[in-house]
């Protein structure tokens, strides 16, 4: 299997997502569906089966997150040496060509990626524009809305 791009903090945020679902979800869904089948008849029991629908996703869950573990590759910004390039990891600030909004973006994680924090992932239309390039340069991304061009101002890896 190929390996996951993680960041420590990502990494970090799934290793705790998993111990919450083994130690507190899964406890807890056991613990529903045996009230549920203490009510008797199982074939009419909306809870019965709606904690047996909540016990498959928490075990699949559990499954796809100890698959990402098994095979993260985590990555510590702090730790390149790429001499300014734009690489997984890196928190670039951008200033659109067109409005001349600057914005600050890390390179993360599928699993990681949330654009509110700022944080883009490395298989997303921007991040893909920007791996390998250096603080000056321009980035054409592809947006739904047409071509975007992004200036490069700094990039940093913290």
């Amino acid at each position: 299997m190929n390996k996951i791009p993680l960041t420590q903090t990502g990494a970090e945020k799934l290793r705790q997502e998993l111990h919450n679902l083994k130690t507190v979800e899964r406890p807890a869904v056991i613990a529903a569906i045996q009230e549920a089948r203490s009510h008797g008849d199982l074939s009419e029991n909306a809870e019965y089966d709606a904690a047996k629908e909540r016990q498959s996703f928490i075990e699949g869950r559990i499954l796809d997150l100890e698959g990402k573990l098994a095979n993260a590759q985590i990555i510590n910004p702090a730790d390149l040496d790429v001499d300014g390039r734009c690489v997984f990891g890196a928190t670039v600030e951008l200033a659109d060509l067109d409005s001349g909004d600057s914005v600050t973006y890390q390179i993360v994680g599928e699993d990681e990626a949330d654009l509110k924090i700022g944080k883009v992932s490395v298989s997303s239309p921007i991040a893909r524009a920007l791996i390998g390039k250096y603080a000056g340069d321009v980035a054409e991304v592809e947006a739904p809305g047409g071509v975007k061009e992004y200036e490069i101002l700094d990039v940093k890896y913290v």
